[in-house]
């Protein structure tokens, strides 16, 4: 009896932690669009800053403050030399994605974002010379293919804000090579990471920001008719966005890597299908199938990197570094891949 009531409430709190996260995800999502199309506030490096802000403040009261989450200590100079340089690529990664959310439908960027795995393997291959297992290429076919379906077929194409999306997924995967390399040895949870990586961030970004978008920023405020409720919406999906990496440390120790990674497609399917009731952009049924393959592709990919990782080490299957190579750590768990 006490097994079937731990089994109900771990299905409930799995189900609630993916819930939340999805709510927490589209809503952030939803929020840029709407501050870009429907306030017209189209300063992205302004909006990004705000959300390092943001997101610094209550990586701070999270773990100082509540304590809820406890400090991982690094040493002060490699919070230059190591994590710096993480910031600094975690910065471009954040701006691409709003810069994208300003020319592109919500529902392309989230497809291009799925191609996120292909250019994290593609990277691994040419920068570090990691092997990999068949299956993680073949994975990779349908995800490519979906992508180029969906993209001749959109119509609602821009290719300033496609290159924006593209480039986010390669600093994405940019961001997990240099994990490997610069914080070895240092096991990150998320909110650590928003911890150390905000406030360089917010330092990186103040100075384009208010050079580049200071006086469209001006003229906003002094044209703009409902200051007040526009100003809210904009510091609320600043807080949302912390909020949202808060949801994945919960959501990774309530679920399975499985579940994770098909709640994080079908997430991509919940976004897709809330923008467009909001936003009304126009949708084909070719490009709708692209984005289908694209999601079926980025599951399989998931599957295969589970199954490869349950198989013992030294099965010649496995993915493989070459042995002078030292063995590195990621910053984060793969599953990892929101953002602030």
């Amino acid at each position: 009896m006490e097994e079937s009531l731990l089994c109900q409430w771990s299905a409930f709190r799995s189900l609630l932690a993916i819930l939340q996260w999805w709510g927490f995800n589209v809503t952030v999502i939803i929020m840029n669009k709407w501050i870009f199309q429907k306030l017209d506030f189209k300063f992205p490096l302004s909006v990004s800053c705000i959300h390092f802000i943001c997101s610094a403040i209550g990586a701070y009261l999270v773990i100082k403050v509540l304590k809820l989450k406890p400090l991982i200590v690094v040493d002060p100079e490699d919070r230059w030399r190591r994590i710096f340089p993480m910031s600094f690529v975690f910065c471009i990664n954040i701006v691409l994605g709003n810069v994208s959310l300003r020319y592109i439908p919500v529902s392309f960027m989230q497809t291009i974002k799925s191609f996120t795995p292909a250019t994290t393997v593609v990277l691994q291959w040419m920068v570090w010379r990691k092997y990999f297992e068949w299956r993680i290429w073949a994975s990779l076919v349908p995800i490519v293919g979906g992508i180029l379906l969906t993209s001749v077929t959109e119509l609602s194409f821009n290719m300033f804000g496609f290159c924006a999306a593209l480039f986010g997924c390669l600093a994405t995967s940019t961001k997990t090579i240099l994990a490997e390399s610069l914080l070895h040895g240092y096991k990150f949870d998320s909110i650590n990471t928003v911890y150390y990586m905000a406030p360089f961030a917010t330092m990186i970004l103040a100075v384009p920001a208010m050079v580049l978008e200071g006086p469209g920023v001006i003229d906003w405020f002094q044209t703009h008719e409902s200051i007040g409720p526009a100003l809210i919406i904009i510091f609320s999906s600043g807080v949302l966005a912390f909020c949202l990496n808060f949801s994945i440390f919960y959501v990774i120790h309530s679920t399975t890597a499985v579940t994770f990674n098909v709640a994080g497609n079908l997430k991509v399917a919940v976004a897709v299908m809330v923008s467009w009731l909001i936003f009304r952009n126009p949708i084909s049924a070719i490009n709708a199938v692209g984005c289908s393959v694209t999601l079926v592709g980025c599951t399989f990919y998931g599957y295969v990197r589970h199954k490869l990782s349950q198989q013992p080490p030294g099965t010649p299957r496995t993915p493989r570094t070459p042995r002078s190579r030292m063995e590195l750590l990621p910053l984060v768990n793969d599953k990892l891949d929101d953002k602030v």
